[in-house]
């Protein structure tokens, strides 16, 4: 009886096999001078064009003229300008097609700067290339590095964003660290001094997303609390005046949010953008070319909303990427490169629709270029 009852048990059980990981279609639009946007020529598109014809990528993240992409395989990929080394190749020539950076596949993340580039792999170390003249490669010098070299020894990295000239990064314990240029207190040590390795960021253990942006940073807590802190031209801060913070301040007192984005660039625009838990989308900052989707050009220092339920954004240069709750795409600021992806070379200030699909599901940019993953 009982031998009977465990065959009838172990040939009605079926092992579990967890679900394959997400794979996605990447499609890229705007300046395409260096071939950033990866199609293998210099000719700039208004309209979202797909990169390769396979559905093998995972994410995807622009600097001001390269571009670098994880696929599925954890294959890290990347193209574009290599001016400094930022394309990882161990090269400085530009290429207009995505290239494997060496053979291993165990890339997690990656974030671009301006002219530099961080990335996590799976075992916890974090590894940095390109312009290394603020120490922004976080290697203990200012030489910049072509190739893909690891900061420090450490193994319990999560993940890191790459900011104009400075990076900040995330460990397993939730501590935040930060190095490269402060001349506006962007690294949140409470000082303007420049690091060229990882100092940490006060002494809390409760950091669970952060965005580096154009010499200013944001960061959430694990209660759904943002901070920000550095440069804060035009109100990039959100904290109601334009008055620079060397460490993180809370802005407002909500703790319902959940996605961030701070804008990168070579100028002095500053941008921020962030997503409730309630699909909202909020912004502040930089104004200029109707990048707060208000229908006006008139900076804010206080986050203001944008109509509509909002699953992703991405703050840019001067324009800003989002998508929706039901998958379509959207774009708004400047628009002279066709980054907003509309088919037109215009300008907006308030959120216009980037063709009819519904399944998009990420979306990134760089200088004047974007780059969205579809699934």
């Amino acid at each position: 009886m009982i031998r009977d009852v465990l065959l009838q048990v172990s040939r009605s059980y079926t092992a579990y096999v967890p679900p394959p990981p997400p794979t996605y279609k990447l499609f890229s639009y705007g300046q395409n001078y260096d071939g950033q946007l990866g199609l293998g020529n210099t000719t700039g598109r208004s309209s979202p064009v797909q990169v390769g014809l396979l559905q093998e990528w995972k994410q995807v993240d622009g600097g001001e003229t390269h571009c670098l992409g994880i696929k599925t395989s954890g294959s890290l990929w990347s193209w574009g300008a290599s001016t400094y080394g930022e394309g990882g190749r161990g090269t400085t020539t530009s290429v207009s097609s995505p290239v494997q950076i060496g053979l291993l596949t165990n890339w997690s993340q990656v974030s671009t700067g301006n002219n530099h580039t961080v990335a996590v792999k799976t075992d916890g170390t974090i590894w940095t290339w390109g312009y290394n003249g603020n120490g922004e490669l976080g290697l203990g010098d200012t030489t910049s590095r072509s190739s893909p070299t690891q900061v420090g020894g450490l193994t319990t990295w999560v993940s890191a964003s790459a900011g104009a000239n400075h990076c900040i990064a995330l460990k397993t314990d939730g501590t935040l660290w930060a190095w490269g240029y402060n001349g506006s207190g962007e690294l949140g040590d409470g000082t303007r001094t420049g690091r060229s390795s990882p100092v940490q960021v006060g002494a809390l253990t409760t950091w669970t997303k952060i965005s580096a942006g154009n010499y200013f940073s944001i960061a959430l807590k694990t209660d759904g609390s943002l901070w920000s802190w550095g440069d804060n031209t035009a109100g990039c801060l959100g904290l109601g005046d334009t008055t620079a913070r060397s460490s993180p301040v809370q802005v407002g007192a909500g703790t319902n949010w959940s996605k961030i984005s701070a804008s990168t660039g070579p100028s002095g625009w500053r941008t921020t953008l962030a997503i409730k838990t309630d699909k909202s989308l909020w912004a502040w900052g930089n104004n200029e070319f109707g990048q707060l989707g208000q229908s006006n050009l008139t900076n804010r220092s206080s986050p203001v909303q944008i109509a509509g339920d909002w699953k992703e954004v991405a703050s840019q240069h001067v324009f800003v990427l989002g998508i929706k709750d039901d998958g379509t795409l959207w774009g708004w600021g400047r628009g002279d490169e066709g980054e907003i992806g509309n088919g037109f070379t215009n300008s907006y200030s308030s959120p216009v629709q980037a063709g009819s699909d519904t399944t998009w599901e990420f979306v990134t940019g760089g200088y004047n270029h974007s780059h969205a993953l579809k699934s």
